[in-house]
């Protein structure tokens, strides 16, 4: 296993350690603060030579987009810079998905529209998106439910516009309709394979169980909007479920990539315990259960050991992913002990080193893959207490 991470070479907290915070932000002093600036700079060069014939979230120029927002979002220079960023015009309506797929860029798009005051635009490109829901709510199709490619990430993108733009795009039978569809799909794969749980998920053929295509993930989404799930559903179908994955670990407190994997390799935010750590954080605080947040923080004691990973930076697959998992058990507990151990992954991402990234991004400048991704991490660190992870926190 070690020979998927570094040995983290970080002491672990302790009431001795220096408090890193002052009114709620990281402190003026601290190296990231310092230098900020300086990195955001050295980033805009480089990102001239993204490669603009991807536009999506993930890996593209949309990733970018969101990145110019977190950055700067009341400069209207910079959101339409953002808006130009989209390639709205070279959409290819073949992808549903938030972070994957068009819904991402359209979702984006209704957001910087709206907050440039192009009410008309907004309008139109909310018809894009609704335009886009045939497959999603039908459940006879061939689309999965995992957040990159299915249901799961499409549902993201409508509550991403109901979020940022008042009065809501979206009315509330159709966001249900969306939810059901989700609903009935794991419903009917349980049934179908006699599962011990009410709800199963997969994805080319495997049972994932992460946050990028798995069980973890869809119910991560599905706990954050419990105001539009009917009790009965919450209790018989979501919990039992998240009950039926906490059998499933490994002895070190790890979770598996897909059912029937005995492998316990992963420790990233689209496989293994960190996509749980945010499951369970949402269960405490659905069903105010303390064992979910005790699974959490154990979640976070692998991450800790084993989350310094030799794939390298990025938030989908390495340090970057790992140190926002602190960030929400911070939100969750305040307990410093995470924020601690949040900013020292953090420190591991901005002193950058060569040495410990084995393998090079295939798109290293974009949001999930490059470093995109450790700009946002830095600026949200900046303000621990408001961090949400990019396309998945809502």
């Amino acid at each position: 296993m070690s020979s998927k991470y570094f040995k983290n070479p970080f002491p672990d907290y302790s009431e001795n350690c220096p408090d890193f915070l002052e009114g709620g932000r990281l402190r003026s002093d601290h190296p990231i603060a310092l230098e900020l600036d300086n990195k955001w700079k050295e980033i805009e060069v480089k990102l001239q030579a993204l490669d603009c014939s991807d536009y999506s979230v993930y890996t593209g120029t949309s990733g970018i987009a969101l990145l110019k927002m977190k950055r700067d979002p009341t400069n209207a220079n910079t959101l339409r810079e953002a808006l130009m960023l989209l390639s709205l015009n070279r959409l290819k309506g073949k992808r549903h998905t938030f972070l994957c797929g068009d819904a991402g860029p359209l979702a984006i798009g209704i957001h910087l529209n709206h907050l440039l005051g192009n009410s008309e635009q907004v309008d139109l490109l909310c018809s894009k998106l609704k335009s886009l829901s045939q497959d999603v709510v039908n459940v006879q199709s061939d689309l999965p439910n995992e957040y990159l490619y299915g249901r799961a990430g499409y549902l993201y993108a409508i509550l991403y516009v109901n979020k940022y733009v008042m009065p809501q795009k979206f009315d509330d039978e159709f966001v249900r309709l969306i939810i059901e569809a989700i609903l009935v799909s794991g419903r009917n794969l349980s049934k179908a394979f006699s599962f011990k749980c009410p709800l199963m998920y997969e994805w080319h053929e495997s049972y994932y169980l992460g946050a990028a295509h798995g069980v973890s993930g869809i119910l991560y989404l599905l706990l954050q909007v419990k105001q539009y799930l009917p009790d009965d559903d919450l209790l018989n179908l979501i919990k039992p479920t998240i009950d039926y994955l906490t059998t499933q670990r490994f002895p070190s407190g790890n979770f598996p990539s897909s059912l029937g994997r005995d492998v316990d390799r992963y420790v990233q935010w689209c496989h293994g315990a960190p996509g749980f750590v945010y499951l369970f954080c949402e269960a405490y605080k659905v069903f105010h259960d303390p064992k979910y947040l005790q699974l959490a923080s154990e979640c976070g004691d692998v991450i800790w050991e084993r989350g310094l990973l030799k794939k390298g930076y990025s938030i989908c697959h390495g340090v970057a992913g790992n140190a926002y998992c602190f960030l929400e058990l911070y939100q969750s507990t305040k307990e410093p002990k995470h924020l601690y151990r949040a900013i020292k992954f953090a420190e591991w991402c901005f002193d950058y080193n060569k040495e410990h990234e084995e393998l090079s991004p295939d798109r290293p400048l974009s949001l999930y893959e490059g470093l995109a991704g450790r700009l946002y991490l830095y600026l949200d660190i900046q303000k621990p207490a408001e961090a949400k992870f990019p396309g998945f926190t809502l």
